[in-house]
């Protein structure tokens, strides 16, 4: 699916620091490798768990390479938020020498799955 211009976006390198970044991979590819700040509630888990994200703030939404993360931010900016997919997901991040972490479950440096 492509959204064009009609996703507010912002690129990995342009996040602010102390934005609310809502993380919505699965959970594997949360373990592989996050920004340490992130939110995770994975993409399928997001009406149920819809009352844990603010309404007081702007949402920067993320996946692996940023379609799934502008599906969600249509979807938020819909419902009322206001959200800017992060162009490019965790491997723009991971490009960008964003700081990354991986879960406990995972043996070695943080990667993007």
């Amino acid at each position: 699916m492509f959204f064009g211009d009609d996703v507010p976006a912002v690129d990995a390198a342009e996040v602010p620091q102390d934005a609310y970044l809502l993380d919505v991979r699965e959970e594997y590819e949360w373990e592989a490798g996050h920004a340490p700040e992130a939110v995770h509630i994975p993409m399928g888990e997001l009406s149920d768990r819809a009352a844990e994200i603010p309404r007081d703030r702007e949402i920067f939404v993320i996946c692996r390479s940023g379609m799934r993360s502008a599906q969600v931010t249509v979807a938020l900016n819909q419902a009322g938020w206001v959200a800017r997919n992060v162009d490019g997901g965790m491997k723009r991040w991971a490009e960008n020498g964003r700081p990354m972490e991986a879960g406990p479950t995972q043996d070695g440096p943080p990667h993007v799955a």
